[in-house]
């Protein structure tokens, strides 16, 4: 059973993978790489802001 820093450290990594698997942007450089630092910042905040108020991403 994990204990609570345990616990805490899962949750971080699972976010971290959910980011990485459902945002593109973070993983790879060719068909879905922003072209602005601006339009990078927009789609991730819109993606986090989306799934931590659980809507449909």
């Amino acid at each position: 059973m994990a204990h609570g820093w345990q616990t805490y450290t899962q949750t971080i990594e699972r976010k971290h993978l959910t980011l990485r698997t459902r945002i593109k942007r973070l993983a790879r450089k060719t068909i879905c790489f922003s072209k602005s630092i601006w339009l990078h910042d927009v789609v991730i905040g819109l993606f986090i802001n989306r799934y931590e108020f659980g809507l449909l991403v």
